[in-house]
């Protein structure tokens, strides 16, 4: 059996990763394809629990790294590896990529303490297409405080989303042949139709 495909997707929150994970879940399932949604942090009962923790509770950046990873850790291992192993395509609400913007640019994390972490966890399963849905902070705040309660992160400043999101675009541009960059301000019917003929030579 064949690898699946791995797709994950990113942004800064509130710029409608969500609707387009469930979008291509949709349109996968009706090729009759097998997908798994899940996200991070989370995508397992421990990785739930440490969720909760970060998005809820104060806690130094090196902290909020480490939890990341160790919920990515058992992630990996649990869920995304045996997934793809079994032919799989795995749709994650963020991965890797969330840390070097969020712990990285966010919160100043060391990027090599990053990358040590990473390569550790990871245990070699990287994305085979990770899609940016880029868009204004500011828009995306108006769009969170409309739809539900701020947590821990959604609380932090414009200048804090500026450097998440500057860091996400700066990664893209490192890896075009990863990263598919759809503007998030655009309708989300066009964002869906772009990640469609994408992913379109994988389907066929």
């Amino acid at each position: 059996m064949s690898r699946g495909r791995f797709i994950s997707f990113e942004g800064v929150d509130g710029a409608g990763k969500s609707t387009q994970v469930d979008a291509l879940a949709r349109t996968l399932a009706a090729r009759a394809r097998a997908a798994l949604r899940t996200r991070e942090p989370g995508g397992t009962p421990l990785g739930e629990s440490l969720r909760s923790l970060a998005l809820g509770q104060d806690m130094a950046p090196m902290t909020e790294t480490l939890l990341m990873f160790a919920a990515r850790c058992e992630h990996v291992r649990q869920v995304i590896a045996p997934a793809l192993a079994a032919g799989q395509w795995v749709l994650c609400d963020r991965f890797a990529d969330a840390s070097y913007a969020y712990q990285g640019a966010g919160r100043g994390v060391p990027i090599a303490c990053l990358d040590t972490l990473s390569g550790w966890v990871q245990a070699g399963i990287a994305p085979d297409l990770t899609i940016l849905v880029d868009l204004d902070p500011a828009e995306a705040r108006r769009r969170r405080a409309s739809a539900r309660p701020a947590d821990r992160f959604e609380q932090e400043s414009l200048d804090f989303f500026e450097r998440v999101r500057a860091a996400y675009r700066e990664r893209a541009a490192q890896d075009p042949q990863r990263f598919l960059v759809v503007d998030g301000a655009a309708a989300a019917g066009v964002q869906s139709q772009a990640i469609l003929e994408r992913i379109a030579p994988w389907l066929d």
